[in-house]
């Protein structure tokens, strides 16, 4: 099953799917506590994936050993809780190692989940100077 926020990125220089692309996903509201208040002093909730064959992230993990899954973390949230994300691609040196010059150094969007809505889908089109994103399904 996949992840509850998944990507899929394609390169429009050559219309295939941008495999091997590093990415980051990182949570930009602050977690609550146990006790329920939020933490401001809680540092950033931050998971990784490579691109598959297909350009696709489907699981994430997270970037300090021994946190918590992306479901874990977003299982402290109420249902209807509207938080902030935000995933950053690495374009620039992707694309630099395919022997092409990038403007962008990195792309990153950012959007809003709420709990309990349906799965969150970012479909990304990069190239080297120009970048799309949308909501998918």
């Amino acid at each position: 099953m996949a992840a509850p926020i998944t990507c899929h990125v394609l390169n429009t220089v050559s219309g295939t799917p941008a495999s091997g692309l590093e990415a980051t996903l990182t949570l930009l509201t602050p977690s609550p506590t146990k006790s329920g208040k939020v933490s401001e002093e809680r540092p950033w909730v931050c998971f990784r994936a490579v691109t598959n064959e297909d350009g696709r992230v489907k699981e994430w993990d997270p970037i300090q050993a021994k946190s918590k899954t992306l479901e874990e973390v977003m299982s402290e949230f109420k249902d209807g809780e509207r938080t902030s994300w935000s995933i950053k691609f690495e374009v620039g040196s992707w694309y630099e190692q395919r022997g092409i010059e990038s403007f962008w150094p990195e792309v990153e969007v950012k959007f809003y989940v709420r709990k309990g809505e349906r799965h969150y889908h970012v479909p990304v089109l990069v190239g080297p100077w120009t970048y799309t994103t949308y909501r998918g399904s």
